[in-house]
């Protein structure tokens, strides 16, 4: 691949900070003002302000808002509707910066490497954007442009969100939120390194080979540099179109997402950390689409271990089991307190997999799924840091909570109702940690996946 890495620069930093810090200020000064001070804020015209200020600015800070909007509790209410709707509102950049950008990527001669190139962008979203083309052979192709001087700007929006995190632990230690921002900060470099996304790219379409519900795009490789990544363009249409189709079609639909995520965890130890609605699309048959591999988690397989530990010490109400995933997970020194409350939320997370029977996922309460179960834990667990102290969340817990509910949300919207239980129960009957292991050795050197990629 071609390409130059663009690398952070002060002045790149400075003009970030210039521009993220009244938006983030602002926040920070409301949330403060009205925890500490007890002073009101119109938290609804708040938000919209702040998605429209976020969206304008593109880069991490949209992204991590879209990402803590799907985890609840981590934002209000009101913050968390209108944060969901970040990346697919996001506004494109105009045909200048597109020229510029691909002769940078290209070279001058770069329209010539194509049979068409469309103006307007398909799609825009936190980190860059992408526009329809079509290759000399006649294949049509998705050409995904990163936005200019991202490193700056996710130099200086992760700082920005560490003071928002300081100020929200002052007001509340329940929660700890170090390797939380740690582990935003690293998905977020790995999003800008397109090379990396590309390798995903082959990674998932041979994990997933055989799975006729699941489509994944091909990265064309002389057409892609660190930050341009082409690849193989895929029709389907948005999920929501199918929401008031028959259950027979939503059921398979939801099943075919089911196991474009799951397959891959239970049998690497591999998560796509991304579900939201923009990054998957429904083919005629019902297939589904799988794009946008550029937020990919690999969990030590004790991680992997640990999750099906748990589902059995719930099944069979093993506290000393429950003890042993946490503690396999990274938490430490849990109270009997903490680890019952825990319990709570992963009772809440595995319910669709504990009964044998067709059923929805879930419910939804306003309007974030899990949100009413999330507000209990969370009370409980501030309520017990007074004696125990706050819990540290491990870093792995970011994306795979969000993979869950994001998942979870779209299955709420389809109403689709299976037999989860079965399901689950099927991906990890012949579970076995060394196997695992060795799999996922294998398959990070076969698509030269960095062993540090966790």
């Amino acid at each position: 691949m071609n390409g130059k890495k663009e690398e952070t620069s002060l002045g790149g930093r400075l003009m970030r900070y210039g521009r993220v810090g009244g938006t983030m200020a602002g926040l920070a000064a409301r949330v403060a003002g009205e925890r500490y001070l007890g002073i009101k804020i119109e938290r609804g015209d708040h938000a919209r302000q702040l998605t429209e200020a976020l969206g304008n600015l593109k880069g991490p800070l949209m992204k991590v808002g879209q990402i803590l909007a799907t985890i609840p509790e981590a934002l209000p209410a009101e913050y968390a509707q209108d944060f969901q709707q970040l990346q697919s509102n996001a506004p494109p950049m105009g045909w200048p910066f597109v020229k510029r950008r691909m002769k940078t990527e290209l070279g001058a001669d770069w329209e010539s490497r194509f049979k068409s190139f469309e103006k307007e962008a398909a799609a825009a979203a936190s980190l860059g954007q992408v526009h329809k083309a079509i290759a000399h052979d006649g294949q049509k192709i998705a050409c995904k442009l990163q936005y200019p001087d991202m490193q700056s700007a996710i130099a200086a929006d992760l700082n920005q969100l560490k003071i928002i995190f300081s100020i929200y632990e002052r007001y509340d230690n329940s929660i700890q939120t170090k390797y939380i921002h740690e582990e935003l900060a690293a998905r977020l470099h790995e999003e800008l390194d397109y090379t990396l996304e590309a390798k995903h790219c082959r990674l998932y379409a041979h994990m997933l080979k055989d799975e006729k519900g699941v489509h994944v795009p091909e990265a064309i490789e002389e057409l892609s540099t660190s930050r341009l990544l082409t690849s193989t363009w895929l029709d389907g249409e948005k999920i929501l179109n199918f929401v008031d189709k028959p259950a027979k079609d939503r059921n398979a639909i939801a099943m075919n997402m089911f196991r474009a995520w799951y397959v891959p965890l239970y049998y690497y130890g591999i998560i796509h950390g991304d579900p939201h609605l923009g990054n998957y699309s429904v083919r005629k048959d019902h297939s589904i689409n799988l794009l946008d591999f550029g937020c990919v988690r690999v969990f030590p397989p004790k991680f992997v271990g640990g999750v099906i530990d748990l589902y059995h010490s719930l099944m069979n109400n093993d506290i000393a089991r429950s003890v042993f995933a946490y503690e396999t997970w990274g938490f430490k020194n849990l109270s009997k307190e903490q680890i019952d409350t825990l319990n709570i939320w992963a009772r809440f997370l595995y319910a669709p997999l504990m009964e044998d029977k067709v059923r929805p996922i879930g419910e939804v309460t306003n309007g974030v799924f899990g949100r009413e179960t999330a507000k209990s834990v969370h009370e409980k667990l501030r309520e017990a840091s007074k004696k125990d102290g706050g819990v540290t969340v491990p870093r792995e817990f970011v994306f795979m909570d969000r993979a869950a509910l994001g998942l979870g949300s779209v299955f709420l919207h389809l109403k689709a109702e299976v037999n989860w239980y079965r399901v689950f129960n099927e991906l990890i009957s012949d579970f076995d940690l060394a196997k695992l292991e060795k799999r996922q050795k294998d398959i990070l050197k076969k698509f030269d996946i960095p062993t540090g990629h966790r």
